[in-house]
């Protein structure tokens, strides 16, 4: 299928690792024009380096102009964005009952504020030429909280029902905003998860993956590049009629329909 994204601006927060690395491989793939973004610029112009078309950009989208920069050096490349992935690391693990207000602001301003402020930079644009692509990277905690990550199901929780509200206010002039949620990936974040879990219950990190997996429908975690290959299609023109929705990336985690 032709994804009809070549020669399309694709700015990919957070993609020096994990999930927002997939995304901005699976775009480059595609023939887009990606802006790779990380607060690890050197490991940002590497991995642009590798793709097709891609420039790195250094960046801390948590600092008032971080976002302002982001969309600078976009322009400064290649013109105005027409695909926009918001993506944030993940706050650390942590219970409801024990929640300090301090981290739970710090993690709104993360994955709420610092998304809300790269949409407002970029949806004009996109609204004017009729045609635009904005995703965000959530959690399978949005569609059923997660245990023990309750800053992530907070922040998360907040930005799907902005973004949710926002698509019915673009619809008509051709941008499509959406969520793409992914269960149990094998990147770097789960396994830190997987070995902090193992810590506290005091058992073999290999257990834990293993009770894990077992829980997964598919029987094991996903893959970055499927994920990926996900997100290049929920940001492609063939995807034109599908927008406010969250659609899980997840082997059949969550039961949920």
């Amino acid at each position: 299928m032709d994804l009809g994204i070549r020669g399309r601006v694709a700015v990919v927060a957070a993609s020096t690792g994990g999930l927002g690395r997939a995304v901005a491989e699976a775009l480059a793939a595609e023939g887009a024009l990606v802006v790779v973004a990380g607060r690890r610029g050197h490991l940002a112009q590497q991995i642009a380096a590798g793709l097709p078309d891609a420039v790195g950009v250094q960046v801390d989208l948590t600092v008032p102009d971080g976002p302002q920069a982001l969309v600078e050096a976009a322009r400064e490349a290649y013109g105005d964005p027409d695909i926009l992935v918001l993506n944030g690391p993940g706050p650390r693990p942590g219970t409801a009952a024990g929640l300090d207000t301090g981290d739970l602001a710090a993690a709104v301003d993360s994955l709420l504020l610092a998304q809300q402020r790269l949409v407002a930079l970029t949806l004009p644009s996109m609204r004017r030429r009729g045609w635009g692509r904005i995703l965000a990277v959530g959690s399978s905690g949005i569609a059923e909280p997660l245990p023990g990550l309750v800053l992530s199901n907070a922040g998360r929780a907040a930005l799907a029902a902005y973004l949710k509200t926002l698509a019915a206010e673009v619809a008509a002039d051709g941008v499509t905003v959406n969520l793409l949620l992914p269960g149990r990936i094998a990147t770097d974040r789960v396994a830190a998860l997987d070995a902090a879990r193992a810590e506290r219950e005091q058992r073999p990190v290999a257990e834990v993956e293993a009770a894990s997996q077992a829980a997964i429908p598919a029987g094991r975690y996903g893959t970055p590049a499927e994920f990926g290959a996900a997100a290049a299609f929920l940001c492609s023109a063939p995807a034109s009629y599908i927008t406010g929705t969250a659609l899980r990336c997840d082997g059949g985690l969550v039961r949920g329909l």
